[in-house]
């Protein structure tokens, strides 16, 4: 982990530790149901404030807590138009296959490229700090995977450019 990056990783840890504090809260609105409150925003008191976590002006993290469910949109850093190109491939693969990431969103919330739903149930089947975990590490992984693709796509190009270049230089 660089040594940038530790902090902020650690205090969206932190704070994802206190968020994650859920429990039951039947629907106020849809008789014998429970839905995700942060979702659906039925009932107002049940929501709290939304934290953003920044690193900078292009990476950042919304914490979105309620009584009984958390939203985490992640905005990764894209310093380039390629950089942008992959995280829009990257984000596409995942929310392609959101029934395999149990907690992750199909669709992202605006302004935000990958979005996590966490809720009681999830915390009733699955252990939070292990959650927690997985979210950090995914934000590692895919802020190395798509700096990785970026590498091996100028490479490929160079190489590309470079074939396509000795044509002419072995007409001359």
């Amino acid at each position: 982990m660089a040594h940038t990056l530790a902090p902020y990783l650690e205090v969206i840890r932190t704070t994802l530790n206190a968020a994650l504090c859920l429990q039951n809260y039947p629907s106020q609105v849809v008789e014998r149901q429970s839905r995700p409150e942060i979702e659906f925003k039925d009932t107002a008191a049940v929501i709290l404030k939304p934290l953003t976590i920044a690193r900078d002006e292009n990476e950042r993290c919304l914490i979105e807590p309620s009584v009984n469910s958390v939203r985490i949109s992640i905005k990764v850093r894209q310093s380039d138009d390629t950089e942008k190109m992959l995280c829009r491939k990257f984000a596409s693969f995942f929310t392609q296959r959101a029934e395999h990431f149990v907690v992750l969103r199909r669709k992202p919330v605006e302004g935000y490229d990958i979005s996590f739903l966490i809720t009681n149930t999830h915390l009733e089947e699955m252990v939070k700090e292990r959650i927690v975990d997985f979210i950090i590490e995914f934000m590692e992984d895919v802020d190395k995977e798509i700096k990785d693709l970026k590498i091996a796509l100028n490479t490929r190009l160079r190489a590309a450019a470079a074939a396509y270049m000795s044509q002419f230089s072995q007409r001359g």
